[in-house]
């Protein structure tokens, strides 16, 4: 019987493919995870055979999930994703088994099977994680209603989080993540793009002046001539990044 596990940050695609999955002979979910963290704990706590992992997910994404757990100790995976020409091209590049949302019966059943069939396949993995790294730092994956889209971070003008919905203001567009402010931090070029404030982080190539404030705060004026205050906790990064600020 194989074990296992079911990775979806959204509780009815959770349901579906459990329900999807009941169908199949030789296989039972043994447990299900909600975001990043969960599924790590779930992985090293239950050790499946299979996990059906979510790409995109809020704190940890299923990519930071393998490199948590390590590619040597993952277990065989197919990746749970919508669509999105670039991450499909890896998957198929790599040779590693993925299921498109919405999901179709026949196409699970031939991902269990290529995948059990293959097992742990821990060199494609480690290949699909170094593309990722030299990737890293020009592209921000996004979730939104169902589906991943990649943002050039060249384009992110800056960001801000209330809670743990993050907006991310490029141009005229406004993209919505369910997420926290570090998870996005984490996929960005620490060259180009700093934190001033808890909630908020600057492409610093978009700031266009820096005017001290009261109680040794400022005030950065991006390109556009939207106003942001830094916080005193995050002062020297600014530093390191564009030299010494006003005092």
């Amino acid at each position: 019987m194989i074990r296992a596990l079911v990775v979806d940050d959204e509780p009815p695609a959770r349901d579906l493919l459990r329900s999807l999955l009941g169908r199949l002979p030789d296989i039972t979910v043994v447990g299900e995870a909600g975001d990043g963290r969960e599924a790590v704990s779930a992985i090293e706590t239950l050790r499946p055979d299979l996990v059906f992992l979510d790409v995109q997910m809020p704190e940890l994404d299923g990519f930071s999930v393998i490199e948590e757990i390590g590619p040597d100790r993952m277990p065989a995976v197919v990746f749970v994703t919508a669509y999105d020409r670039y991450a499909l091209r890896a998957f198929e590049v790599h040779a590693l088994d993925f299921l498109l949302k919405p999901y179709d019966q026949k196409r699970l059943a031939a991902a269990v099977r290529h995948a059990t069939e293959r097992g742990v396949m821990t060199a494609q993995l480690k290949a699909l994680l170094r593309e990722l790294r030299t990737a890293g730092g020009s592209r921000l994956s996004i979730k939104s209603d169902g589906r991943v889209r990649f943002l050039d971070t060249e384009a992110i003008d800056w960001i801000e989080a209330d809670d743990k919905v993050v907006r991310i203001h490029a141009g005229k567009e406004v993209h919505l993540m369910r997420t926290t402010l570090s998870s996005v931090g984490r996929q960005l070029d620490t060259a180009t793009f700093v934190r001033i404030h808890r909630s908020t982080i600057v492409n610093a190539k978009r700031i266009r002046e820096i005017q001290p404030w009261f109680h040794n705060d400022y005030v950065v004026i991006m390109a556009d001539g939207t106003k942001l205050m830094t916080g005193r906790a995050y002062r020297t990064a600014l530093k390191h990044l564009i030299g010494d600020v006003p005092g």
